[in-house]
C-alpha cells in the first residue's frame, strides 16, 4: 500500500518535535545544568526515554502511527544510508569481512542455547525458532521474515517481538557504557559488540549514537553499523536451514527480495561516493574545492544524524510496556537466556580476538 504523505505527516510531525526537544534538553541538562562545554548527555536518549513515556501514556490513533511506522521503516534506513559516506568502501569492507567470523560465532551459539533451553522449558519449538532469529540476527525482522516458513501463530509472534524488544531496549541503554568500561575506549573492538550483541538495527544504531555522543568516538557508530549490516544478510542462510530442519517435509517458499535488507547497496553506493570523491578532490582538486566536498559530507552527516535520530523517536513512541508485561515467565526467561548468550559470546570472542591479536 503507498502511503499518501500527508497520511504520515501526524506521525512523523510528532517524531521531529520530540527530537528537536530531546537536543535542547540534552545541551539544557549537560551545558546549563552541569557546566560541561559540550554536554555528556545523548539526545538520542532523551528520545527514545520521551517517545515510550509518551507512547505509554497516550492513546495514539492510527495516523500517529502510520507515520511512526513510515519513520522507523523509511527514516531510519535513509539516516542509514546516508550514514555510508562516513566510511570509505575499503573501511567497509574490512570491517565487514572482519565482523563475520563474529557474526557466525554468535549466531551459533545463541541458536543452539535457545533451542536447548526451549525444550527444557517446554515452549514450542515455533517460538523457540522466533526468539532465536530475532535475538541473533536482525529482531522483528527476522521474526516476521521466518514466521510463515514455520507457520507460526501470531500469539508465538507477538510473544517474540515482545521479547526482542524488552531486551533490545535495555541492552541499547547499558551497553554503550558497559562497552566503553570492558574494552577500555577501544573503538574499534566497541563497534563490532554493539553490532553482534544488539538485537534490532534500530537499537544498534541508537547505541552507536549514544557511545558516539557520550565519548566523541563516530567510528563506534560506523563499525556497529557495518557489523549490524552483516548480521542482516545472514537471514538469505538462516530461513532455508530453518525450513530444513524444523520444516522439512513443507515445501513453503519465500522472496529473497522480501528478506534482503536491500538499504545495504544504498550504503555502499554512499561509502563508494565518498572513497571517489576524496581520491578526485586530494588528486585533483584545488583548496576551495577540497572545502566543498568536506563541506558537502559534513551536510549529509548532519541529514544522516537527524533521519536516524527522528527514527530513534518512533521507536520510543511504539515500544509498548503494556504489550511487553503480559509476556509469560517462560518466553522471558528464554529471551533473557539469549540475550544473555549473545552478549557474554562476543565479549568472551573479542577478549580471544585482541589477546591472540587476530583482527582487532
Amino acid at each position: 500500500m503507498i502511503l499518501k504523505f500527508k497520511e504520515v505527516l501526524p506521525g512523523l510531525f510528532l517524531t521531529i518535535i520530540i527530537y528537536v526537544f530531546s537536543y535542547f534538553l540534552s545541551i539544557f541538562f549537560g551545558t546549563v545544568l552541569l557546566g560541561y562545554e559540550k554536554s555528556p548527555i545523548s539526545n538520542i536518549l532523551f528520545a527514545i526515554l520521551i517517545g515510550i513515556i509518551i507512547g505509554n501514556t497516550f492513546n495514539l490513533n492510527e495516523r500517529i502511527n502510520l507515520g511512526l511506522n513510515f519513520s522507523l521503516k523509511y527514516i531510519l534506513r535513509l539516516g542509514i544510508i546516508l550514514m555510508g559516506i562516513r566510511l570509505s568502501l575499503s573501511d567497509v569492507f574490512i570491517y565487514g569481512a572482519s565482523s563475520i567470523p563474529l557474526v557466525i560465532l554468535c549466531i551459533s551459539s545463541v541458536v543452539l542455547v535457545v533451542i536447548i533451553f526451549g525444550k527444557f522449558s517446554r515452549i514450542s519449538t515455533r517460538l523457540s525458532y522466533l526468539i532465536a532469529v530475532g535475538t541473533s540476527i536482525c529482531g522483528a525482522s527476522a521474526i516476521v521474515a521466518t514466521a510463515p516458513v514455520i507457520n507460526a501463530k501470531k500469539a508465538e509472534i507477538t510473544y517474540a517481538i515482545a521479547n526482542i524488544t524488552i531486551f533490545g531496549v535495555i541492552v541499547m541503554f547499558l551497553y554503550p557504557y558497559i562497552a566503553n568500561y570492558i574494552f577500555v575506549k577501544d573503538p574499534i573492538t566497541i563497534g563490532l559488540f554493539l553490532g553482534t550483541s544488539i538485537h534490532e538495527t534500530a537499537q544498534v544504531i541508537a547505541s552507536g549514537l549514544i557511545y558516539e555522543q557520550q565519548y566523541g568516538e563516530s567510528i563506534v557508530l560506523e563499525i556497529a553499523a557495518v557489523t549490524k549490516l552483516v548480521r542482516n544478510t545472514f537471514l538469505l542462510i538462516m530461513i532455508p536451514m530453518v525450513i530444513y530442519f524444523y520444516n522439512s517435509k513443507n515445501k513453503n517458499s519465500y522472496s529473497v527480495s522480501k528478506i534482503f535488507p536491500l538499504f545495504i547497496f544504498g550504503f555502499l553506493f554512499m561509502s563508494l561516493v565518498r572513497s571517489l570523491g576524496d581520491y578526485y578532490f586530494n588528486s585533483y582538486g584545488s583548496v576551495p574545492n577540497i572545502e566543498i566536498w568536506e563541506y558537502i559530507i559534513d551536510v549529509i552527516i548532519t541529514l544522516s544524524g537527524v533521519s536516524l535520530g527522528v527514527a530513534m523517536a518512533s521507536l520510543g513512541l511504539m515500544t509498548n510496556i503494556k504489550e511487553i508485561l503480559k509476556m509469560g515467565y517462560k518466553p522471558f526467561f528464554i529471551g533473557l537466556i539469549a540475550a544473555s548468550t549473545v552478549g557474554c559470546v562476543s565479549i568472551c570472542a573479542l577478549k580471544i580476538f585482541i589477546w591472540f591479536e587476530i583482527f582487532v
